[in-house]
């Protein structure tokens, strides 16, 4: 099994990328966002999950870890297969599909193409109070939330990383007794209703929540 490849991007279409490793063209499926972010040339990292059928091997490819633990995690539910699952991580991306699965946020959900209302009730249902999927740790000392997958020098071409106040957050009210599911809902919350905030005000406003 393919967990991982890093290498150079050999080619870019509309749904996979061929990344050559070592002079072995491997094909990769990635969302809309993933291939928007790669250059044709560069030395890229990806994160695999491998799908072996009876009559096919499919190399689904994912620019952070996290990623690729939600496109993992939101296969768990009835009636998401893996076009679902990038689907919903190509429109929401990961910072708002943790946001909408802590709110329990079907209308969020429902922005992915090819998910109806029904099957937005029902990840809005089974995902909330649930924590994030942990992912795979590669290295000792790995953050799987902040792992980015590709370095950059440009916060905002990270879209895979986490929100780094949101996470803040959430360790000062596990820190404050809080319990995870309870935390990071209301940090969701907060992130949302001020998405530029600082950790500070985002403790604030998620305390507010937590007393509602």
């Amino acid at each position: 099994m393919i967990g991982k490849l890093r290498g150079r991007v050999d080619a870019i279409g509309e749904s996979e990328a061929v990344i050559d490793v070592n002079g072995v063209g491997y094909l990769v499926g990635m969302s809309g966002q993933a291939l928007a972010r790669l250059q044709q040339g560069e030395e890229v990292e990806i994160h695999i999950e491998t799908y072996v059928r009876e009559d096919a091997l499919k190399l689904w490819g994912f620019l952070s870890e996290r990623e690729r633990a939600w496109f993992a995690r939101l296969q768990l539910i009835q009636g998401v297969g893996a076009k679902a699952a990038l689907a919903i991580l190509d429109a929401l991306g990961v910072d708002e599909l943790e946001s909408a699965a802590a709110l329990g946020d079907a209308s969020a959900f429902g922005q992915a193409k090819g998910v109806g209302p029904k099957l937005a009730g029902r990840l809005a249902l089974e995902l909330k109070d649930k924590p994030p999927p942990m992912g795979r740790a590669f290295a000792p000392g790995f953050n799987v939330a902040a792992s980015a997958g590709i370095a950059s020098a440009n916060p905002a071409e990270n879209s895979g990383s986490a929100n780094p106040a949101r996470q803040d957050a959430v360790s000062a009210l596990l820190n404050l007794g809080y319990a995870e599911t309870d935390a990071r809902r209301a940090a969701a919350a907060a992130s949302r209703a001020n998405p530029e905030a600082e950790t500070g005000e985002l403790i604030r406003l998620a305390l507010k929540e937590l007393s509602t």
